[in-house]
């Protein structure tokens, strides 16, 4: 990131990824491809339950994958997609990962925007890892990408819409490429689509809200993501590191918004290690 991109003309720019990934439109149905196969190829083994109703919208469905053999906790991955698009059936490979280290995954999908506002998604995520939490014993990690790595940030603010019990269980947060401060987005044409406001901004923002205490959180980025994802991804880390957590910031070099995922699909991954603190 350098000096400069700020401040910034074009908000619109700051937050579009493709444009500025080499074959970047190319990416959705690459996930589709390998999400269906890795969903197929679990439902065989009878290691997936597929769409289980977390709640009474059409969206609320997830999906649990199981490993094969001792269930050592549970990991809930959160899609990105800017609140207002994709579902849980794009991103079921990236279960891989977790799955081989022990791990159940749930991976949810949620209501999007303009149908709701950011606010009820987040209830929506909340009621989705309380329901995943009751099917599977032993600690919780959470991991978002994007406006995923909003949504899981958001579970363990002390205005957590989680309830306490669940909220308990939470070991470790990872955040890819989150998106932290939604008062940037205001600015852009999306939000037509978004309708943030300044008070769902300051009332949404994790960092502009305290977190729960005790939290372990890692903030991953790739090294060449947009500026603004890069800082995003640094001003939780900042903000939170003055309270009762435990902050990580990562920028993964030679890494876009599009594949700096790629390591949840392998259990040696970084990426993945940070999720399940191996070796911390």
């Amino acid at each position: 990131m350098t000096a400069a991109n700020y401040p910034i003309a074009d908000w619109d720019d700051a937050y579009a990824n493709s444009a500025h990934i080499p074959d970047g439109a190319a990416y959705p149905a690459r996930w589709r491809e390998r999400a269906g196969a890795f969903r197929d190829a679990l439902s065989v083994a009878g290691r997936a339950k597929i769409d289980l109703a977390y709640g009474s919208a059409p969206r609320n469905k997830l999906d649990l994958f199981y490993p094969d053999g001792r269930c050592k906790g549970l990991v809930a991955f959160v899609h990105g997609g800017f609140w207002k698009a994709f579902d849980k059936s794009t991103w079921s490979h990236l279960a891989a990962g977790p799955l081989n280290a022990g791990y159940v995954v749930a991976i949810p999908s949620y209501s999007l925007c303009p149908d709701v506002r950011i606010s009820d998604i987040t209830k929506e995520i909340a009621a989705a890892i309380a329901y995943a939490a009751t099917q599977v014993q032993g600690e919780i990690a959470l991991c978002g990408h994007s406006a995923g790595g909003h949504l899981v940030t958001r579970m363990i603010c002390r205005s957590s819409p989680l309830g306490g019990e669940t909220a308990s269980r939470i070991a470790r947060v990872l955040s890819v490429s989150g998106l932290h401060d939604l008062r940037p987005l205001m600015a852009t044409e999306m939000n037509d689509i978004l309708r943030i406001d300044w008070d769902e901004a300051m009332l949404e923002s994790p960092a502009l809200l305290a977190p729960l205490p005790h939290q372990r959180v890692t903030c991953w980025v790739g090294a060449d993501e947009r500026p603004e994802f890069i800082r995003q991804n640094r001003i939780l880390g900042e903000m939170w590191s003055g309270f009762d957590a435990r902050m990580t910031i990562i920028e993964e070099p030679d890494r876009h918004h599009f594949n700096v995922i790629d390591g949840l699909t392998a259990p040696d991954h970084p990426l993945t290690r940070a999720l399940l603190s191996v070796g911390a």
